[in-house]
């Protein structure tokens, strides 16, 4: 799998799309069945695009994703892995097209399963089961059904179109053909409707079905009771439970009806209880797997501080640098509101974006000046940079004139003589070849502790600077 920041940058443009109507009945299904499975940065993505496509309509209007990491609160990574978890569960589809530089996506959001839907899915449900218990299972179960009519207490006396409609004959009728040609669409136009979800497909990528068949010769299971429905439950119930084609043989032959035929309903339940005598009980888990583990191989994990410290960079939000850096104070809104200006009007990629908060803090005695920062994020969106690794080796190359700006506008200020300001510098800066003082950045598993002793570390070690 390719590194996030390949995959997604902050400035690429987005547009909220709907798969038709959703309405306020999808929002229970999502909320009640769907984030148990999901959880709530899921939740949170989905519904923010579908609040984004207007009420009635199909389509949002553009936005970058720094517009996402902000409104979310979340870093570039975490929405990345929030829209992969949407995919994967089917309440999502990802479009993208790419010109020159400039990447644009479609997230289409797809509506959710119908509660009968989700209940019989043979999937989904069991990784809910597992997930909630059965005591909150059946408690939502109850909550999407109600009491069915009765047939044998009424009949139904419902009338027929033709039975209250007739067509009028006469010379003021409407042209049938001239009807049908005006309710055709134009191109690249569709209706506004309600669309039904579509159904989560496992594709066969690890069951052998020619060594199925070939064990099955010597049993009294014909071929022909391998219906397509069949053929589809042992793919899903293989990928479930982790059933091979022996195990499959032994559940076959125990679902197996005297008409010689298998029930979809009996080949899931025999296939439950046997996971559940091999387990102690226990049903399946649902976890995240994003790459194969071919793949995870071929990533290369930061072997360094400095390569660990450049990650952080590239994958972390600015408003969650800045509380990092300040020891989780929540930054200022104006110290917020002029990045996200710099964010929108110069569209630099986020390790860019992070460098050039901490170069400009450093040189303004640790306040963010907006003046400042503005002029320096338009030269470097000018030189086009796009990493972190660029934006410090440039910084450091263009320190002088910066240093210049920096003495012209303090001179073109009041006129008073300002106090001498022993300049301070990020820990990059210092050395081309010394450690990043920063570059403690937490691993995954990090405690609290261990993050506020390396915040207080990195603040004592930039006020000696």
């Amino acid at each position: 799998m390719k590194p996030i920041w390949n995959e997604i940058q902050p400035a690429d443009r987005y547009r909220a799309s709907s798969n038709g109507l959703l309405q306020d009945y999808d929002q229970k299904v999502i909320s009640l069945l769907y984030q148990p499975l999901i959880g709530p940065q899921c939740y949170s993505l989905y519904m923010t695009l579908w609040n984004e496509v207007e009420v009635g309509r199909l389509w949002s209007e553009d936005w970058n994703h720094y517009h996402l990491m902000s409104f979310l609160s979340m870093n570039l990574s975490e929405i990345y892995e929030a829209r992969l978890k949407l995919e994967g569960i089917g309440l999502l589809k990802t479009y993208m097209k790419q010109t020159d530089d400039i990447r644009m996506f479609i997230y289409e959001l797809q509506p959710p399963l119908s509660p009968e839907q989700f209940f019989n899915d043979g999937l989904l449900n069991v990784f809910l089961y597992r997930q909630l218990g059965r005591t909150h299972f059946q408690r939502l179960k109850h909550f999407f059904s109600d009491r069915a009519v009765e047939p044998g207490e009424y009949r139904d006396i419902t009338r027929s179109f033709q039975d209250v409609y007739a067509a009028k004959i006469g010379p003021e009728v409407l042209n049938e053909a001239e009807a049908q040609q005006l309710s055709r669409l134009e191109e690249n136009r569709r209706y506004i409707e309600k669309t039904a979800a579509p159904v989560i497909k496992i594709e066969n990528t690890h069951f052998n079905f020619d060594l199925l068949y070939a064990n099955l010769r010597d049993e009294l299971i014909p071929l022909r009771a391998i219906t397509p429905e069949v053929r589809e439950a042992i793919v899903k119930l293989s990928f479930l439970y982790g059933l091979n084609e022996l195990d499959i043989k032994k559940i076959l032959l125990q679902a197996l009806t005297a008409d010689l035929e298998i029930r979809v309903e009996d080949l899931r339940k025999i296939a439950r209880s046997w996971y559940q005598i091999e387990h102690h009980d226990e049903l399946p888990r649902l976890v995240d797997r994003f790459q194969p583990e071919a793949d995870a191989k071929e990533q290369k994990e930061p072997e360094n501080d400095e390569e660990k410290f450049l990650r952080y960079l590239e994958t972390t939000s600015p408003r969650q640098m800045l509380i990092d850096f300040s020891g989780g104070s929540e930054p200022a809104k104006a110290d917020l509101a002029a990045i996200e200006e710099v964010m929108f009007a110069q569209q630099l990629p986020l390790g860019v974006v992070n460098v050039l908060i901490q170069y400009v803090l450093f040189k303004t005695d640790m306040k963010l000046s907006k003046n400042y920062l503005e002029k320096v994020a338009s030269h470097w969106a000018r030189k086009k940079l796009k990493t972190a690794k660029e934006a410090m080796a440039f910084a450091k190359k263009e320190d002088r004139q910066y240093k210049q700006w920096l003495n012209n506008k303090e001179k073109n200020g009041t006129g008073r003589r300002k106090p001498v300001r022993v300049e301070k510098l990020p820990d990059w800066f210092k050395k081309e070849d010394q450690k990043t003082t920063a570059t403690a950045v937490q691993a995954d598993g990090e405690s609290m502790e261990e993050k506020r002793k390396r915040l207080e570390k990195i603040r004592e070690q930039y006020k000696k600077g």
